[in-house]
């Protein structure tokens, strides 16, 4: 399969599709595919003839399990000629997500399967996102030495009360009940349903005037229920172990919770396990970034990961996790510093400090 065959585009019925077709990576989007889908998603915003745009993932185990982060990871270390990706890669994919942001027509995400980091991006994002009961959703990120991004800054401070913390430190696993509940999904529709909605939206006889609602109808109609989302039960527990300002409160809080013995004792156990699993480094970025992004519009969100992101590719974490994950697979990074106690705020601020020349602009 060629680079062009990666993803797929299409127009029927008024319905711009767009098919993320890389299944045996799990949809993960390379640099080409963000090149190729800019210019279609800029064409599909002023071509009259198209009045939605529906993107989905091929392969049926995955929507879209991220960003390439094997031919990051390679740029970075010297392994690949394209040096430049550890810039590049990020300053396209951030300024599609803005596009789809403030795209002006309906843009539906059909979030079937795996959907993780850029999968998210390109999905919550835009403006309705439906799951299925096989909607696996994640922003794994402090597990691999970087921070949730894709404009995570905004979307998991959006969630209730601490949950965004929470998903953002921990990296836990959604289902479709709880990805309505945290706000990644708008709509919850049964997979063998879906080719039945997809169709349905070609059919519609659009009217500039009314085609939000037209379409907001129809996913009313076809809209089921997942069930009750865990997260919902589990959410008095997260506001008091995740309200801390320091990772370390937050450790703290949750040894206190582990000790009481009450019914989320044995969570908070294994919640405070998983985090001290997770870059150090990491754990602190992602706390002072959701902190001072609370309120952040989508463009303020970018703009601030896309500095955080160049400071990680110049640091160790980034490599060592996505090593431990994904190249050798052992699973044991080696994390410098290796503890929470050794990242001092100095640190964390060397993170936050201005590109100068190399800031992320949109304007």
């Amino acid at each position: 399969m060629s680079e062009a065959d990666d993803i797929l585009f299409g127009v029927e019925g008024g319905v711009a599709t767009v098919t993320l077709n890389r299944p045996q990576a799990l949809n993960a989007f390379t640099l080409d595919m963000y090149r190729r889908f800019d210019p279609m998603l800029r064409g599909w915003a002023g071509d009259p003839a198209v009045h939605a745009i529906v993107i989905r993932g091929a392969g049926g185990r995955a929507f879209c399990a991220g960003g390439d982060i094997r031919a990051i990871y390679e740029a970075g270390r010297g392994l690949s000629s394209d040096r430049a990706l550890t810039a590049v890669f990020f300053r396209e994919e951030y300024r599609l997500l803005r596009q789809i942001h403030r795209f002006p027509k309906p843009y539906l995400a059909i979030i079937d399967g795996i959907t993780m980091g850029g999968g998210a991006g390109v999905s919550v994002n835009g403006a309705y996102r439906v799951a299925t009961e096989r909607t696996m959703l994640a922003m794994p990120e402090t597990g691999i030495g970087l921070f949730p991004d894709v404009g995570a800054t905004r979307f998991l401070n959006l969630c209730p009360g601490h949950v965004g913390r929470y998903l953002g430190l921990t990296g836990a696993r959604l289902g479709p009940a709880d990805a309505l509940y945290g706000g990644f999904a708008t709509h919850f529709v049964a997979q063998e349903r879906i080719a039945e909605l997809v169709a349905a939206l070609t059919q519609i006889a659009w009217r500039s005037d009314g085609e939000p609602r037209q379409l907001e109808q129809l996913l009313a109609d076809s809209t089921g229920e997942p069930g009750p989302a865990p997260l919902a039960a589990q959410q008095a527990a997260i506001d008091r172990c995740f309200a801390g300002e320091t990772i370390e409160a937050i450790l703290d809080s949750l040894a206190q919770e582990a000790a009481g013995g009450g019914p989320e004792a044995e969570w908070a156990r294994e919640t405070r396990e998983t985090l001290l699993t997770k870059s150090p480094t990491s754990l602190k970025i992602t706390l002072r970034q959701l902190i001072v992004g609370r309120g952040f519009a989508l463009e303020e969100a970018l703009a601030l990961e896309y500095r955080l992101t160049q400071h990680v590719m110049a640091g160790h974490d980034f490599y060592e996790g996505v090593r431990a994950v994904v190249i050798d697979k052992d699973q044991q990074p080696h994390w410098e510093p290796a503890t929470v106690a050794e990242v001092d705020d100095a640190t964390v601020d060397r993170y936050f400090a201005p590109l100068g020349e190399r800031e992320l602009r949109f304007f």
